[in-house]
């Protein structure tokens, strides 16, 4: 996928997520929830699943070059751990 001329936007067809294209290559992503992030977010949380080459061609961030580097916190967090108390257990 070519790149997003900057202060353009561009929607995905697959995940509808936004991309803004800016100045230097650091597009930032406009995700339906939370705060705009990078093109390595998005695809450690979603562009890496695709499969088929169909969904591939459509979408617009399978260039590596225009990606970044994927850092440990653009995966999602691991849920936490709940602790439930034992079956049968009574609180007092």
């Amino acid at each position: 996928m070519a790149a997003i001329p900057p202060g353009t936007r561009q929607q995905c067809s697959l995940c509808q997520v936004e991309i803004q294209g800016m100045v230097g290559g650091n597009d930032l992503v406009h995700f339906s929830q939370g705060d705009p992030g990078t093109r390595a977010k998005l695809w450690a949380r979603v562009c890496q699943y695709i499969r088929t080459g169909e969904q591939q061609a459509q979408c617009l961030n399978q260039d590596a070059s225009q990606m970044g580097t994927v850092q440990p916190t653009d995966y999602f967090a691991e849920a936490p751990i709940v602790e439930l108390p034992p079956a049968g257990a009574t609180s007092s």
